[in-house]
């Protein structure tokens, strides 16, 4: 069973930076995509930052330029850097991986982490 551990959200100033780990049971290479979602308090759950397998990055508008998704060299953690924080970023943030394999998608989630960002 997969698991995928989110840490390193917290209370923030506006303007601050965080980063956010993410620690999974296995390499991250094994997926087809790891990535970043945030849920804001009565809102839908949405899209934040993808890293695919080969590298490729892409990001919400909201946060293009601001956050950075990276890896570890050793392949089982991601990384959102979060800068130039705003309270519109106050959310919980959630940990995806995404595996495509015989024709069938399955999906994992951690089980989020805090960042609230004051005024």
């Amino acid at each position: 069973q997969v698991q995928l551990v989110e840490s390193g959200g917290g209370l923030v100033q506006a303007g601050g930076s965080l980063r956010l780990s993410c620690a999974a049971s296995r390499s991250i290479f094994s997926f087809s995509s790891v990535g970043w979602y945030r849920q804001a308090p009565g809102k839908q759950r949405e899209f934040v930052a993808v890293l695919n397998r080969g590298g490729s990055t892409n990001y919400a508008d909201s946060v293009k330029g601001r956050f950075t998704i990276s890896r570890d060299n050793a392949g089982n953690t991601v990384y959102l850097q979060m800068n130039s924080l705003t309270p519109e970023d106050t959310a919980v943030y959630y940990c995806h991986a995404g595996l495509d394999f015989n024709f069938q998608r399955s999906d994992y989630w951690g089980q989020g982490t805090q960042v609230t960002v004051s005024s």
